[in-house]
């Protein structure tokens, strides 16, 4: 078995192993790294030996580490080869061990977003479609609450009547947004929990992102990953992230960028108290939000589009309609459940 991981701004680890009833065994490792003194490697291939083959990350990263002694370690670490072991047993993938598709599915209003997005993730999971990338169109205005969040805390639903904004609770969990169509770029990631194996929950929300925000930067804009979960820039917040893992083993992960805005819909809608903002060394909620048209100057439709293609040249994708027996369970599931106000109102 052969793995390999590339530490991000460091070197590449290769491990070559094979596996004996439920045992590791025959453990070679290698790469481009510095490693002083020498005899270090050897101990921590030995280290490795007789080790089950369902070891956790935490196992194999303390069994590297104590092998390592007092060994310099150069462009990699422990953490860093446990990886590479995982891949090399096929609990790990990366990004190029999969296929992925660009599922189209038109403009939908905010009750078949939030049923799109389950059933895409439920289908990723059950091996029905490969690791999927779907950009949101919205049909109409929303605010979309994350799943733990108080109806009543977070909305004024006076306002968002007023407004034209449908509210709805979406299945992850994180904060409240305001979506204007046109206004705004959403996109949701379904993919196997292997390709974020041994990462911890805040490290694989910059990792599911990365692609991002290279995007952003070969656009201009001086983006950065703010743990645990937002995306910014010199002049403010960008966007957001939220993530739900389905027992099925896949990760949905999803994203709100504010392209434009409205800011003082936004205010009006949402209640968006000092204490949100009391770590945050502003008063103004709206400037903490820096649009990226203002940062850009391009359209909506061309910062899609380069996002999109980065992601291609990345790693691959094929586009693909979203086909009418899914738009017909997402009709049924927003019905039964994202339009039910024992759902929207589950935390009053």
């Amino acid at each position: 078995m052969h793995g390999e991981y590339k530490v991000s701004g460091g070197k590449l680890v290769v491990v070559d192993l094979e596996v004996d009833d439920g045992v590791i065994r025959d453990v070679v490792l290698s790469g481009d790294f510095f490693l002083e003194p020498d005899e270090a490697l050897g101990r921590m291939s030995d280290a490795l030996e007789g080790l089950s083959a369902e070891a956790s990350l935490g196992a194999l990263v303390a069994a590297i580490d104590q092998a390592r002694g007092d060994a310099v370690m150069v462009g990699f670490d422990p953490p860093a080869v446990a990886h590479a072991v995982l891949r090399a047993l096929g609990r790990s993938t990366a990004w190029h061990d999969h296929h992925f598709e660009l599922l189209h599915a038109g403009p939908q209003h905010p009750p078949a977003q939030m049923a799109i997005d389950e059933i895409v993730a439920r289908q990723v999971g059950e091996g029905l479609r490969p690791p999927t990338l779907r950009v949101w169109e919205w049909a109409s205005n929303a605010v979309i609450i994350g799943s733990f969040q108080s109806l009543s805390n977070e909305v004024d639903l006076e306002a968002a009547e007023r407004h034209g904004a449908t509210v709805v609770r979406r299945i992850s969990g994180g904060g409240a947004m305001f979506v204007e169509p046109g206004n705004t770029i959403t996109y949701s990631l379904y993919v196997p929990a292997t390709l974020v194996e041994g990462l911890s929950f805040a490290e694989s929300y910059a990792f599911l992102d990365a692609w991002v925000i290279r995007a952003l930067r070969e656009l201009g804009v001086d983006a950065t990953y703010v743990p645990l979960n937002d995306i910014a820039s010199p002049q403010g917040k960008i966007g957001g992230a939220a993530q739900k893992r389905l027992a099925s083993g896949v990760v949905l992960h999803h994203v709100t960028m504010s392209y434009d805005m409205d800011a003082a819909k936004m205010l009006d809608i949402l209640r968006i108290g000092r204490e949100k903002l009391s770590d945050k060394g502003t008063v103004s909620a709206a400037k903490r939000v820096d649009p990226i048209r203002s940062q850009t100057g391009l359209s909506r439709e061309d910062v899609v589009e380069a996002m999109l293609e980065h992601f291609r040249q990345s790693y691959g994708l094929t586009e693909v309609e979203i086909d009418a027996a899914t738009l017909e369970e997402a009709a049924a599931l927003a019905e039964s459940k994202y339009l039910d106000p024992a759902w929207t109102a589950r935390v009053p």
